[in-house]
């Protein structure tokens, strides 16, 4: 006998849904693929992937986009997770792409973030994959909001958030032509509250950033920037070493920490049991640049 359906938390029926579209997608498409960046919603796609294929090993290779500008932390988390599950594990670099001439940067220390969908949708090509699990999620930013959990993606990488195919009953069209591809958010429905829920219940390991450690930092236009050769100091400004964590982990030249304490995942609940700001709003600089910033990118093919 299984467990009533009453005795069920929220957290059980987040866990059903996810597996259900991995097993799904994983059944429909030809050649699927996980992005796996090594940040907290990939560890959870990640913990959700090998749940829903247990006891046989993932039936799809793991893939990072790699800027070249990410914090270590994250790079060495990301390759000793895929050993540890004895993965195969795709990176393909926008240091790569920029020697092919595929993407060109204003300047040598530019943000490479934006770049990351050249460099994605060169290796979708590459590899001939058709469908792109990630771990995007609604409650992160307006543009990711408006996506379905299959999102349909043309032959040149793009998203048209004005034809998006309809979902009901959990019914996913994943008929695409040769070229196309679709994108995959399993957890699209969890909030950043779910998440780490999760990473309590299920004892998910992840890169000791997300944890209190000290930093140094400078205030700047309302972010908390971190001071390395990427992000320097401006003339005029003073740094000043704080505890901070990170609530999401991506570019260097864009990522930012928040001032905080918390050293336990139960810490980390209590903290965003009682935030305002949704993670990318009080941490990513490349989010500033406009209301619409992350529907562009989007559009363009961005993750």
């Amino acid at each position: 006998m299984g467990e009533p359906l009453s005795n069920r938390t929220h957290l059980d029926w987040l866990e059903a849904e996810a597996i259900f579209i991995l097993r799904e997608i994983a059944a429909e498409a030809e050649k699927p693929v996980l992005l796996f960046s090594g940040g907290k919603d990939s560890a959870v796609l990640l913990q959700l992937a090998q749940k829903a294929f247990a006891p046989g090993p993932l039936p799809f290779p793991l893939m990072h986009v790699d800027t070249g500008h990410n914090y270590p932390e994250v790079i060495e988390f990301r390759d000793r997770r895929a050993a540890e599950l004895n993965a195969e594990l795709v990176v393909r670099s926008v240091e790569d792409s920029i020697a092919r001439g595929t993407v060109v940067l204003r300047s040598e220390t530019a943000s490479r973030n934006g770049a990351q969908a050249v460099t994605l949708l060169e290796a979708i090509a590459e590899f001939g994959f058709d469908a792109c699990f990630g771990g995007a999620r609604r409650d992160e930013e307006k543009a990711r909001a408006k996506e379905r959990i299959v999102s349909f993606r043309d032959e040149f990488g793009q998203w048209d958030p004005k034809a998006q195919r309809p979902e009901l009953w959990h019914l996913f069209n994943t008929r695409i032509h040769k070229g196309e591809n679709l994108r995959v958010f399993p957890i699209s429905n969890w909030t950043e509250l779910d998440v780490w829920q999760y990473i309590q219940r299920e004892a998910i390991d992840l890169p000791s950033i997300y944890y209190t450690h000290s930093r140094e930092v400078v205030e700047r236009q309302g972010l908390i920037v971190p001071i390395t050769p990427l992000t320097p100091l401006l003339d005029g400004e003073s740094s000043e070493w704080r505890d901070v964590r990170f609530r999401t982990v991506g570019d260097i030249s864009c990522t930012c920490p928040v001032l905080s304490t918390a050293a336990s995942v139960q810490d980390i609940i209590a903290e965003t049991a009682l935030a305002t700001i949704t993670e990318r709003g009080a941490t990513r600089m490349d989010d500033q640049t406009s209301e619409a910033s992350m529907e562009h990118r989007k559009k363009q093919g961005y993750f």
